[in-house]
């Protein structure tokens, strides 16, 4: 009874998270050079998961695998700067087409929805976001950008549907 209980619980849960928001889908970047996306990512702001509240000194690191899937780490303090360490190890399942939309899998055989929605031109800030508009992310190479690209980035955000009193600053010190 016990199996059958946990198999029904299971496939709710797929049926709830993969079920389609009323939004548009998001606009993806055009084109991601899957190499040069790879590396350390500081998280600037996000609207956070549950693991994710209350982390400082937050990077998500990507490498790519052999057979073309993203090997990531998220690593972050919890609580403060001097928090419990933690480490996260979800795969990254990359669409072909664009190299924009990847399903992010913290547990199988879930995938969860995760589009690259802006990148700037040197590869220096980006933001990932999903179509649910429930969790976004504004990452970039360094634990810092400027007031202004933040701005515009909130304005951006904004425009495709973010409630922007749910994004809240990481933060950074190094």
């Amino acid at each position: 009874m016990t199996t059958l209980l946990r198999a029904i619980s299971l496939t709710a849960l797929i049926f709830t998270l993969s079920a389609c928001s009323n939004m548009e889908p998001l606009q993806t970047v055009d084109r991601v050079d899957i190499d040069a996306f790879m590396g350390d990512w500081y998280v600037i702001a996000n609207i956070p998961t549950t693991i994710e509240k209350g982390a400082h000194n937050a990077i998500e690191n990507y490498r790519l695998d052999d057979d073309g899937s993203i090997a990531t780490t998220f690593t972050f303090h919890d609580g403060g700067f001097g928090g419990e360490f933690k480490t996260y190890k979800p795969r990254g399942f990359v669409s072909k087409e664009s190299n924009a939309i990847w399903g992010m899998q913290f547990i199988w055989p879930i995938k969860a929805d995760y589009r690259i929605i802006y990148l700037n031109e040197d590869y220096s800030v980006t933001v990932i976001g999903r179509n649910k508009r429930d969790y976004v992310w504004i990452m970039a190479r360094e634990p810092a950008i400027s007031d202004s690209e933040y701005t515009n980035i909130l304005g951006m955000l904004e425009s495709v549907g973010y409630e922007l009193s749910k994004i809240q600053l990481v933060p950074q010190k190094w």
